[in-house]
């Protein structure tokens, strides 16, 4: 089955700066995907220009693969679920959603069959897209920015598109950097109670010693100390730090 990933299409249409063509090219391949199309864009071979290369910051291969058509409705020939992105209410035109909503919507399209296809679609710097080429997606999609000032940067806008895209297809373990090399630090596992109790007698002693805690009127002081330290998920490395610290405490309050 073909990857998900490389079932989503990004259409930018009718692009006049070459800038934003690298730059989208750089968001594309930050979130894992390979497809950038431009669709009637203002000037050829926009995509071999000093300056998307330069803004493509390395995604050359990207930049490599673009397809360029001459409208966007050949642009989205195989797409089954194409999302318009415009930060203007359209009185007629297909259903709105929010981006999360775009994302969620594409990873259960692109689930359901392995022909499916996905497309997000970006209008112009100028003007946006018309409302014939939202005509031609099934869904108008938003993003949530500030209602004053709402209009995003093209490159910007595919950026966030891609990122919510990426967050909804991946698994959960691909969320976070993994080190797989390192071996596991048995200072960075949880402290058993046992090691916190003894933790917990010694900061005791310490605050006596410091007269810091008066054994004769304690008040909360330790019952505090206690759900202090019981809901820091201490480690064996943190206990055996603090419990330095206790022994420093003391010594010095002796001397």
């Amino acid at each position: 089955m073909t990857s998900a990933f490389s079932r989503v299409r990004f259409v930018l249409t009718q692009p006049s700066h070459p800038g934003n063509v690298g730059s989208a090219a750089r968001a594309v391949k930050n979130m894992g995907f390979d497809d950038l199309w431009l669709a009637d864009p203002k000037k050829p071979d926009m995509a071999l220009a000093d300056e998307a290369v330069a803004m493509a910051s390395g995604a050359t291969d990207i930049l490599d693969k673009i397809q360029t058509a001459p409208s966007l409705g050949q642009a989205l020939g195989p797409v089954t679920l194409a999302f318009a992105m415009t930060a203007r209410a359209r009185d007629l035109g297909p259903p709105p959603c929010d981006i999360r909503q775009a994302a969620e919507l594409s990873r259960a399209h692109l689930a359901q069959n392995p022909e499916n296809r996905v497309a997000v679609v970006l209008g112009s710097e100028r003007a946006g897209l018309t409302n014939e080429q939202v005509a031609l997606c099934q869904r108008v999609c938003h993003i949530p920015a500030n209602p004053v000032y709402s209009s995003l940067n093209i490159s910007q806008a595919l950026q966030l598109a891609a990122w919510e895209l990426r967050y909804a297809l991946i698994q959960a373990h691909e969320r976070l950097p993994s080190t797989p090399d390192l071996k596991p630090d048995p200072g960075k596992t949880p402290a058993t109670g046992e090691s916190v109790q003894a933790l917990f007698a010694h900061l005791e002693q310490a605050l006596i010693t410091i007269k810091f805690l008066d054994p004769a009127h304690p008040k909360k002081l330790m019952p505090r100390m206690q759900h202090l330290l019981q809901r820091s998920d201490l480690t064996q490395d943190e206990v055996d730090m603090l419990r330095g610290m206790c022994t420093a405490m003391m010594k010095s309050a002796q001397s």
